[in-house]
């Protein structure tokens, strides 16, 4: 139970204190308060087992602060890197910096420090994942559908580029804001994606990152610099698949598509605060993907059945989606959403413009949607030869098995 209650603090909590001793201690020291960190939850982790703290987040935080200046301590360098916390103005001033206003402002300084012009593109989403939302790299890996020796090499470039830019923590104004806001936005998306329909062996749903996003993006919009129609948007979006999390998987842990979901499962409470950020994010004549995407997603939540879905709105928004971020996943699912239809003809146009590598860790799906188009088209021998396939790529063990379903229910029908 420990362990468990030290691993939720951990993704909920060490980006918190990672930013606001950060904003302590200095970027430059971004590896030694990281390592603080990690060593706290791991003593945290030891001692709890005999008796839990009555505030498990003070504790936490009390103790990495600790643990950053024993560390400068032994390396000698308080004089350099160590401000004086123990008395006078200097202590007040630091136990003011944990307070809450004052962490989610520190939050905000590394979420743009992160997402700083000076680094890789590349290597800002894996910066930000670690530092603001506590991600291992075997986490980002999967996240960024890519090798985790690739994710090392990005860590440590962005670490570079900061230390050799001199960048600064704080947040930026005017034009250069609206910038960095995109890049924000994107690694929010991508947390929430992974937690939506995760790349992890095991769970095919992590509701922790989900709420982790959800938690950042409620952050951009609190302050009124960095609120914005597409933020509006992206948290829409959120609420949206958030609200079909219940119904995803059955009691048993199977997966359960759009067709099998129970709707009396999903969660009104995040349809309408869907609806009132869409709202929001409407007040606008630039949609960007983020307006499409929620569009698809109310559209799916509007249907009170499967057979009442309007995939022809659906299909609008996706090739609107499609013209402004063209992108393999869009032509896929505009397959699958032509197969729905039983236009089979404009289902075969887009699956051509499509190789299996072109979706990467993602390829089963390319494979699952081909077999669903031959299984329609009456073809079940080619459909099995997918299915298998699809079988043969896919890492998730619920997803598998949902897989191993259908193939089940194809060899019925071929016998």
């Amino acid at each position: 139970m420990e362990n468990k209650l030290v691993d939720h603090l951990f993704r909920h909590h060490s980006g918190k204190m990672v930013s606001v001793l950060t904003r302590i201690f200095g970027l430059s020291n971004l590896d030694i308060i990281e390592d603080a960190v990690q060593d706290t939850f791991i003593k945290a982790s030891i001692s709890w087992r005999k008796q839990q703290p009555e505030h498990p987040e003070a504790w936490l935080t009390k103790a990495a602060k600790n643990r950053v200046i024993d560390i400068f301590r032994t390396l000698k360098a308080q004089k350099n890197n160590l401000p004086n916390i123990t008395q006078g103005t200097d202590a007040i001033a630091i136990n003011e910096l944990f307070l809450d206003a004052e962490i989610e402002d520190a939050q905000l300084r590394m979420i743009f420090t992160a997402c700083h012009p000076k680094l890789d593109p590349r290597d800002r989403i894996s910066f930000a994942l670690k530092t603001v939302s506590g991600f291992s790299t075997k986490e980002i890996a999967s996240a960024l559908l890519t090798k985790e020796e690739t994710i090392k090499k990005r860590l440590m470039r962005a670490r570079k580029a900061i230390q050799k830019s001199d960048i600064q923590f704080y947040i930026p104004q005017g034009k250069t804001l609206n910038e960095r806001l995109e890049s924000v936005m994107e690694v929010l998306y991508l947390i929430f994606n992974e937690g939506f329909h995760s790349n992890n062996k095991e769970h095919l749903i992590r509701e922790d990152l989900c709420g982790e996003a959800m938690r950042l993006c409620k952050l951009l919009l609190k302050y009124k610099q960095t609120r914005s129609p597409e933020c509006y948007a992206l948290f829409a979006l959120m609420c949206f698949h958030s609200a079909r999390l219940p119904a995803k998987t059955s009691v048993d842990n199977e997966v359960l598509d759009l067709k099998q979901q129970n709707r009396a499962l999903w969660h009104f409470p995040f349809i309408q605060l869907g609806n009132t950020m869409m709202s929001k994010a409407v007040e606008t004549e630039d949609f960007s993907c983020y307006h499409f995407e929620a569009a698809i997603a109310a559209e799916h939540l509007k249907a009170k059945t499967f057979e009442d879905t309007n995939w022809n709105a659906i299909l609008k928004w996706y090739q609107a989606l499609h013209q402004l971020q063209p992108m393999p996943s869009h032509l896929l699912t505009m397959a699958v959403i032509c197969i729905q239809n039983k236009d089979y003809e404009t289902a075969d146009f887009y699956f051509k413009q499509l190789q299996p590598e072109h979706l990467e860790q993602r390829a089963y799906l390319y494979f699952a949607a081909k077999a669903d188009y031959f299984a329609e088209t009456k073809n079940l021998k080619e459909a099995l030869i997918y299915i298998d396939l699809a079988l043969y790529s896919v890492t998730n063990s619920q997803e598998k098995a949902y897989l191993q379903n259908k193939k089940a229910a194809l060899l019925q029908i071929l016998n």
